[in-house]
């Protein structure tokens, strides 16, 4: 078999003021790339300016983690936003985070939008052309990363830049390519060997069974890992250590 590459990806940064949140510096001694709050949603100038550091230290790949403004509900809360503002506010957190990487001599390599904006953003065209703009428009050598099939990707796409088509190692699917709602009981894979059985159809196959047993074509460029629960870090290197042993080359998307 050809060798096989795959990212790592998770979300981390999220801690702010006297609020830690997240397993941040263990998380990432075993993931690629580094996707970190932008201010937001959560994360704010201290935590930024720590993590991106941090990231580099362990040669993850560092992203721009924009949200919706909105720290109480941690930016998953679905609200009512003009495609202008997300240009707008996607823009000047990008910026903010840019700004930190110019400090610690580090290239900023993607943006992956967070919560709800990012699943607005797999079925609104508008809304997604307003986040591949914003990237474009800051530094069109950013890589985008979209939800895989979604109009994310295709507006980036569309936009000239390079996208990274993302699939979740701890979250089912809907018929529709889309992710279970958190809201539903079944939207959360919390047993590893479940997860990496789904990434692994999903690496090799290009497809993953939706919850009524649809098959979903699909493209796995980077996997998206949480680390904001409890078991989140034996979660992630149980993932990494399976991916290893099936002999697939670990590496931020990008390398």
């Amino acid at each position: 078999m050809a060798n096989v590459q795959i990212d790592l990806n998770s979300d981390i940064g999220e801690s702010f003021g006297p609020y830690t949140i997240g397993l941040d510096e263990d998380i990432l001694k075993v993931i690629t790339s580094a996707n970190i709050a932008c201010g937001y949603h959560a994360g704010d100038h201290n935590t930024m300016y720590e993590t991106v550091k941090k990231a580099k230290a362990n040669g993850a790949g560092i992203g721009a983690h924009p949200g919706l403004p909105d720290l109480q509900g941690f930016g998953r809360r679905h609200i009512m936003v003009d495609p202008e503002d997300v240009y707008r506010f996607v823009t000047y957190q990008i910026g903010a985070l840019k700004g930190f990487c110019h400090v610690h001599q580090v290239a900023m390599n993607h943006v992956k939008a967070h919560g709800a904006l990012y699943h607005m953003a797999a079925t609104d065209a508008d809304i997604a052309d307003a986040i591949a703009t914003a990237v474009k428009d800051v530094d069109r050598d950013l890589i985008l990363f979209g939800l895989s099939g979604s109009e994310l990707t295709r507006a980036g796409k569309n936009h000239g830049l390079t996208t990274a088509s993302e699939v979740f190692a701890d979250r089912t699917y809907q018929p529709d390519g889309t992710l279970s709602p958190r809201s539903e009981g079944q939207a959360l894979i919390t047993d590893p060997d479940q997860a990496v059985q789904q990434v692994l159809q999903m690496i090799y196959d290009n497809r993953v069974m939706a919850v009524d047993g649809t098959p979903v074509a699909i493209e796995a460029d980077t996997v998206c890992v949480h680390g904001d629960h409890p078991h989140a870090l034996t979660f992630v290197e149980q993932l990494r250590g399976r991916l290893h042993e099936e002999g697939i080359d670990i590496r931020r998307v990008g390398a």
